[in-house]
């Protein structure tokens, strides 16, 4: 099963490197089944002890993952307690009986952030308009470190709320 998993995402891959604009990494892929790419998502979340991070939206979603890769903490930040999968919306594949599965989460629109405990648990929905708003860039520092740091696995462990 692990082995038909890991070659549909593969494939997935693949055809989504062939569609994308030249030098721009690619993060939508219109052709992939995100039941399939969750699934590997869940058993990667789980055998490290991450959650996992859906951006949800389309090919011309860049600006956030931009602005992370961008800055070195937050980047860090977002792998180390994240895995993170992208979640295509666009008139080729609008993916709704997944997103109906999350709760609607376009409602909020795009690009659109689900978080999911290791186990796939919809734990939060967050519109990205409410990390935007710094005054140097599209987003603020702070809230996007916020967000990153109240939804990630440590903040559910509490191991971390005993009293010392």
């Amino acid at each position: 099963m692990k082995k038909v998993l890991l070659s549909i995402f593969l494939f997935t891959v693949s055809i989504s490197l062939q569609a994308q604009p030249e030098g721009r990494e690619p993060l939508y892929d219109t052709e992939a089944e995100p039941v399939a790419v969750l699934s590997a998502a869940v058993h990667e979340a789980a055998s490290s002890g991450r959650h996992i991070m859906l951006k949800i939206g389309g090919k011309w979603c860049y600006r956030f993952n931009d602005y992370v890769k961008a800055d070195a903490g937050l980047d860090s930040l977002l792998h180390a307690n994240y895995v993170v999968m992208h979640v295509n919306h666009s008139k080729e594949n609008r993916n709704l009986p997944f997103l109906a599965s999350l709760g609607y989460p376009q409602r909020f629109g795009f690009p659109v952030f689900v978080v999911l405990s290791a186990d796939g648990t919809r734990l939060h929905t967050q519109s990205s308009w409410y990390l935007e708003g710094g005054e140097a860039s599209w987003y603020d520092p702070k809230k996007v470190k916020a967000f990153l740091e109240d939804w990630s696995a440590a903040a559910f462990d509490p191991a971390n709320y005993k009293d010392k």
